[in-house]
């Protein structure tokens, strides 16, 4: 009786200790708190092994740090700058390249190189294909609506689109010895040869037209103007007059008309009259004879 009575006043005596002056926790005998054995082996393994993992990884971090130059700036010759990017060696582009604005250092060129083909291409707001320029090996295609050249004050030097085609330069030349062809018309105030050289216009297989509303002017300011043609050669004026200008109007070639009816001792002479038949052909005669042959026929045909 006496040890269940210190019994249950031990356990009156620990219900009466306040909550909070508790320091230590009773267990029942036998069981001990922590961990003991493998488990603690396999807990310390664990550690190192990420310890290690840790350590090689920042080992690696800042190996590829190092290789690659990666600095406040930038990246190697790659700095951020406000706006972009600023590269000071060269650029390999594996892909596509998308970008606002390329633009070299002051004073130093850009170079575009590839091993096969380059190709600029611009796109409207529906992302479709408007503007395309390729450059292959060995041509150069340009796929626009309008293209145009300016000098550098802004005036038009070149512009072609499907409508016509402008050349806004003082002086068109061509150097090419074959000259320039024309499927169809051509039009322009001046057509000039290149000082010292001869002017021809010519067409091998059809006709060549020269037309003008108002005054036609074919001028040589030092030298000889020819028309050949291998059959006729024709002036024709609708409401005014073929006029010919000259201080001497050569026409050699002409047939000479045969009279027999000549006086005897006449003498013969080196001026001829100029005689003309009915349907325009011109023949010479005899100055104190009448216009007319005997061959009249012939020559009038």
């Amino acid at each position: 009786m006496k040890g269940n009575d210190g019994e249950t006043s031990t356990l009156h005596s620990r219900q009466e200790e306040p909550m909070g002056t508790r320091s230590a926790v009773f267990c029942p005998p036998g069981f001990r708190m922590g961990m003991y054995g493998w488990r603690k082996k396999c807990l310390y393994g664990l550690i190192l092994v990420l310890l290690f993992m840790v350590i090689v990884n920042l080992a690696l971090t800042l190996w590829v740090l190092k290789v690659l130059d990666f600095s406040t700036d930038g990246m190697g010759q790659l700095e951020v700058v406000p706006g972009g990017l600023k590269l000071k060696g060269n650029a390999f582009v594996l892909d596509n390249l998308i970008a606002n604005q390329i633009r070299s250092r002051s004073g130093e060129p850009i170079v575009i190189e590839s091993s096969r083909n380059i190709t600029l291409r611009s796109r409207d707001k529906l992302g479709r294909s408007s503007t395309v320029v390729h450059m292959g090996i060995d041509s150069l295609e340009c796929l626009a609506n309008k293209f145009q050249i300016l000098d550098d004050r802004g005036g038009l030097m070149f512009s072609a689109d499907r409508r016509e085609v402008v050349v806004g330069a003082e002086t068109l030349r061509i150097t090419g010895e074959g000259g320039s062809r024309f499927s169809g018309s051509v039009q322009t105030r001046l057509v000039r040869a290149e000082s010292g050289h001869d002017l021809r216009l010519e067409s091998p297989t059809r006709g060549l037209q020269i037309r003008a509303p108002k005054e036609l002017k074919l001028e040589s300011r030092g030298g000889h103007i020819n028309a050949l043609a291998q059959n006729d050669v024709s002036f024709h004026s609708e409401m005014g007059a073929i006029r010919l200008q000259s201080s001497s109007i050569i026409v050699p070639q002409l047939p000479t008309a045969k009279v027999t009816n000549r006086q005897v001792g006449a003498r013969s002479f080196e001026v001829f009259q100029l005689c003309a038949c009915e349907n325009g052909k011109l023949f010479l005669a005899d100055p104190h004879v009448v216009c007319a042959s005997e061959n009249e026929d012939s020559f009038c045909r």
